[in-house]
């Protein structure tokens, strides 16, 4: 996962796994990418023990980002991947080459009989945009290109349209382009930095304004509510990260087909926590890096996803 010093408190549901973790009295280990190395053909990684303190563990919401007085951390100790039962790699992106070259790490410990949660090679395989458009029937028309004529023709085409890269998060470089707006040419120009990067171009949805609902699914299957990130005023953006507000919300019959369709891939390709993107009726991505939103769930609902996770995880391992 990332620095623990870098997270945020209120929100990071690696930590609500980390906590549910600890209840059931596994013993919990921390690493880093920096923490990776391969020595004679073998992975290994310098794993810290991690506990977090008595009176913390309840009350993580109080805590603030940078704070260390909510954890024990022991000295690290370089050992094998292998030796762990289970790897979950809560890393956010960007997705970039070294967290492919993590993922070759994880591949190796999985090989050896580890379970890794996302499985390595599909946390490859899947980007987060571009896995949508294997369904297309529930996706929005769009159109993946790195050629600015082919991307002008979709605008032309739709007038009201949104770019994106492919490897953004957050609500990061996305441009809502309508009507005869003039930076319609340097926004293409700069996302796909001169016709040499591919990016996606989508056709713009109204329904947008009620929410992008974050779905989280465990082994196939969705967790019954959603978390509608609504937009900031002046905003098209839901991202929280970019200012939306997250409003809890049962799952509608819509999402279900939508979860329906996509479970068996998902599960035949071994990604067992996902966070779907739906907005209005459509699907518009598919995260399977570092999915969130588990929190906000839990406080809305006074759910518990992570013991959710957790009993699948139980299941793999039996």
């Amino acid at each position: 996962m990332d620095p623990l010093d870098s997270l945020n408190l209120k929100k990071d549901s690696t930590l609500a796994m980390i906590k549910e973790a600890q209840l059931r009295k596994y013993d919990v280990f921390y690493f880093t990418l920096n923490d990776l190395v391969i020595r004679q053909g073998a992975p290994y990684a310098k794993f810290a023990q991690l506990r977090l303190k008595e009176g913390f563990l309840e009350n993580l919401d109080s805590q603030l980002s940078g704070a260390t007085n909510w954890y024990e951390l022991d000295d690290p100790k370089e050992q094998p991947l292998e030796i762990m039962q289970v790897i979950m790699m809560r890393k956010d992106p960007p997705f970039d080459m070294e967290y492919i070259y993590s993922t070759y790490y994880l591949e190796r410990a999985e090989a050896k009989g580890t379970l890794v949660i996302n499985k390595p090679s599909s946390l490859r395989d899947c980007n987060e945009k571009l896995f949508a458009t294997h369904f297309p029937e529930l996706t929005p028309e769009l159109v993946v290109s790195r050629n600015s004529q082919t991307l002008r023709e979709f605008f032309f085409q739709h007038e009201d349209v949104v770019f994106k890269k492919l490897d953004g998060m957050g609500g990061k470089s996305i441009f809502r382009v309508k009507g005869d707006d003039s930076n319609l040419n340097v926004i293409i120009e700069t996302l796909t930095d001169n016709s040499s990067t591919q990016i996606m171009a989508q056709k713009y949805i109204p329904e947008i304004v009620e929410g992008d609902k974050r779905i989280l699914m465990i082994d196939g299957e969705p967790i019954p509510w959603a978390l509608a990130r609504i937009p900031a005023a002046g905003e098209s953006r839901g991202n929280l990260a970019a200012g939306g507000t997250g409003v809890g919300q049962p799952i509608s019959q819509r999402d279900k087909e939508i979860a329906k369709q996509l479970g068996p891939e998902l599960r035949k390709r071994g990604l067992t926590f996902v966070g779907i993107d739906v907005i209005g009726d459509y699907l518009t991505e598919i995260n399977v890096t570092c999915p969130t939103c588990i929190r906000e769930l839990d406080q809305q609902f006074d759910s518990n996803i992570s013991a959710d996770l957790m009993n699948c995880i139980e299941n793999k391992l039996n």
